[in-house]
C-alpha cells in the first residue's frame, strides 16, 4: 500500500484475516504508534498508510528468510494442489457444484471489500477441491489453502475483480469438461496471485515460485 493510502476498517481487517476485532484494533494502534500508520478521526477518517513510515520499522516487521521460504513451498505445494484437484474437478463436478461455483463468482463480483472477496475466494476454492472427489487427498488441499490464506494480504478490491476473472474462467472450462484448459487456468491464476500476493516476502534471493 502507497503513502496516504486507506487501509481497510477495522472490522474488515477482523474479517478478513479470520482474527478477533480486539487483535485487529491492537495491531493498528501498534502500527499507528510505530508511525507506520496515521489514525484520522471524523467523517473521513480512518487509518492510512504514513507518509514516511520509519524505514527500521518496515525492516523489523518484513518476514524473516525462514518464513518467506516456508511460504513459498507453500506456494509450490498449493500449485501441484490446485493442478490435481483442478483436474478431477473437469471430470468429476456435478452440474449443480458448477452452479454454486458460478454463484460465488457472481458474488466476488460484486463485492465492495477485500473481506467479503476473500470468504467468498475461500468457499470457492474450498468447493472445487470437494468437486474433485479426491476424498483424503482434498483434506490436505484445504489445510494448505488454510495456511496460505494466513498471509492474505488486503488487494485493492479492483484488482481482486481482475483476479475473479480466472474464476470465471474455471467455471466455464469446468461446465464444458476441458480439463486441459481447466488445469491450464488454474495453474495462471496461482502463479500471477502469489508473485504479487507473496513478492513482499521475498528475501536473500528467494524468488516466488515462478522465479
Amino acid at each position: 500500500m502507497k503513502p496516504g493510502e486507506r487501509l481497510p476498517d477495522q472490522e474488515d481487517v477482523a474479517l478478513g484475516l479470520s482474527v478477533s476485532p480486539i487483535t485487529a484494533r491492537r495491531a493498528l494502534v501498534s502500527l499507528a504508534e510505530q508511525g507506520v500508520v496515521v489514525r484520522r478521526r471524523g467523517r473521513a477518517g480512518g487509518t492510512f498508510v504514513a507518509d514516511a513510515p520509519p524505514s527500521d520499522v518496515l525492516a523489523e516487521l518484513s518476514a524473516s528468510p525462514a518464513e518467506s521460504q516456508a511460504v513459498n513451498r507453500l506456494v509450490d505445494r498449493r500449485l501441484l494442489f490446485e493442478c490435481a484437484v483442478t483436474h478431477y474437478a473437469a471430470v468429476n463436478a456435478t452440474p449443480e457444484q458448477v452452479d454454486e461455483l458460478g454463484r460465488l463468482t457472481r458474488e466476488m463480483a460484486e463485492s465492495s471489500d477485500w473481506s467479503y472477496y476473500h470468504r467468498m475466494d475461500d468457499q470457492f476454492h474450498q468447493l472445487v477441491g470437494t468437486a474433485s472427489c479426491l476424498d483424503n487427498a482434498v483434506e490436505v488441499y484445504h489445510e494448505t489453502l488454510a495456511e496460505l490464506y494466513d498471509y492474505f494480504i488486503p488487494y485493492p478490491i479492483e484488482k481482486l475483480h481482475k483476479s475473479n476473472h480466472d474464476h470465471i474462467a474455471l467455471v466455464a472450462a469446468l461446465r464444458a469438461r476441458n480439463v486441459e484448459e481447466a488445469v491450464e487456468v488454474s495453474r495462471k491464476h496461482v502463479d500471477i496471485l502469489h508473485r504479487t500476493m507473496f513478492m513482499g516476502l521475498a528475501q536473500g534471493g528467494t524468488g516466488t515460485m515462478s522465479e
